[in-house]
């Protein structure tokens, strides 16, 4: 029986520079596995403030929040989970009765797919980018042991900062830095934008590594990935990511949390 949205249906929903189909498919197919009363819409805005606001003026039970936002609406909760805290950085905010809380389910995706794939942290890491998933991404490679790295931004306040805030590294490029893991945690090989068809590090930097752990979740293959498949190289992708952190998300927002057969049902689902 298709579900029927009725004036009951709970409402939660992403906000993002570029909104993707993802965490949409991935949500709605869990809702209606489980039978809940519940629908997910993506959403983009010009005004994070008001569109926050929205989320607590109607009721909105959860909010996903993705690059641009994850530290620029951190002002407008009223609590931070030490997921978050730990790192200045949102990307889940549920609403219960009005009250905003915010917490980080990337660090929770990050620190999982590096024990699964068992990434010895003995290795050096490029860790491109220096935004809010950077500093989960760094904060999770911290706490599993990783000792030597650099983080690859242009922008030298915030990298030296990120670097500085976990022990490792600022470069302002790859110039002079050999890695045998490249993560790429800017939107460089997102669909929609002006890099989608570019790779985010240099083919000679990709032949020098042995992993290759790209955030970007649309298209579940960027160019980095499907280059480093070319190559032989073990790779992590931004879709594994998103799955994860996504289902993390799920269990805040409808206290249930799926059996990982319908996990993997959903993940596939939201992959296409």
């Amino acid at each position: 029986m298709t579900r029927q949205i009725n004036k009951d249906t709970t409402l939660c929903m992403s906000l993002a520079a570029r909104p993707s189909n993802f965490g949409t498919r991935f949500h709605n197919f869990l809702y209606e596995a489980l039978n809940l009363d519940y629908i997910y819409k993506a959403f983009t805005t010009t005004d994070l403030a008001a569109a926050i606001g929205g989320v607590r003026a109607l009721g909105i039970r959860g909010c996903a929040i993705s690059m641009p936002f994850k530290e620029a609406c951190i002002p407008m909760v009223d609590e931070l989970d030490p997921s978050a805290k730990a790192i200045d950085s949102v990307n889940t905010i549920v609403n219960t009765n009005g009250y905003l809380k915010a917490y980080n389910t990337d660090y929770i995706a990050i620190a999982k797919l590096l024990h699964e794939h068992q990434v010895p942290s003995d290795l050096v890491f490029a860790l491109r980018g220096s935004g809010g998933m950077a500093k989960a991404v760094a904060c999770a490679l911290k706490d599993a042991g990783f000792k030597k790295g650099y983080i690859i931004a242009r922008n030298e306040d915030a990298g030296k900062q990120l670097a500085g805030l976990y022990g490792f590294d600022w470069a302002p490029d790859m110039n002079g830095v050999q890695a045998d893991i490249l993560i790429n945690v800017t939107p460089i090989g997102m669909t929609g934008g002006a890099e989608a068809e570019t790779l985010a590090f240099t083919e000679s930097a990709i032949g020098q590594a042995q992993v290759i752990f790209d955030v970007v979740a649309m298209p579940a293959e960027t160019p980095l990935i499907r280059y480093a498949r070319t190559q032989g190289k073990k790779v992590i992708t931004g879709a594994e990511v998103f799955a994860i952190q996504a289902v993390e998300q799920f269990v805040l927002y409808t206290g249930i949390r799926p059996n990982d057969e319908v996990f993997q049902q959903a993940a596939k689902h939201a992959r296409g």
